[in-house]
């Protein structure tokens, strides 16, 4: 199996955690004399046996991703920067931000413009689409 065969079979396992979580959590408990539509115990043992498998498939991608870790926590870090960049205010020009105190208009300046901040962002995308693609191929090359 390689890499990017793994992390499918590691989001499966993580889908199918969380469903029979809910399952479990939600008909543990029941009115007597009413049928049980999913046994908790049943739920809880598959719980336990895919959380282990979880883990172990989680220690042997991390363990092949050791060469590109550097590449994946960079890719992480400029995600963060986006999500940072995204939420930065941009405004130029005159405002009236508190409208309901009757105070003069503003004028703004922003030491980064709005376009230059778009200008950012779509350049660090486009390094983190590069750095994709290389652990694309990698993730497919990889065995575990």
């Amino acid at each position: 199996m390689n890499i990017k065969q793994a992390l499918k079979e590691k989001n499966k396992l993580v889908k199918r955690i969380g469903e029979n979580t809910k399952l479990m959590q939600d008909h543990n408990t029941i009115e007597v004399g009413n049928t049980r539509p999913y046994s908790s115990i049943e739920l809880k043992e598959q719980i336990i046996k895919d959380r282990t498998e979880l883990s172990e498939l989680k220690a042997k991608i991390h363990i092949a991703n050791t060469p590109v870790l550097q590449e994946i926590f960079y890719m992480a870090e400029l995600k963060s920067m986006i999500q940072s960049l995204k939420k930065m205010e941009c405004t130029e020009g005159k405002s009236n931000r508190d409208r309901y105190r009757m105070e003069s208009e503003l004028i703004l300046t922003s030491e980064i413009s709005i376009v230059n901040r778009n200008q950012t962002i779509k350049d660090l995308e486009e390094t983190i689409e590069k750095i994709q693609d290389r652990l694309d191929v990698f993730n497919s090359n990889t065995e575990i």
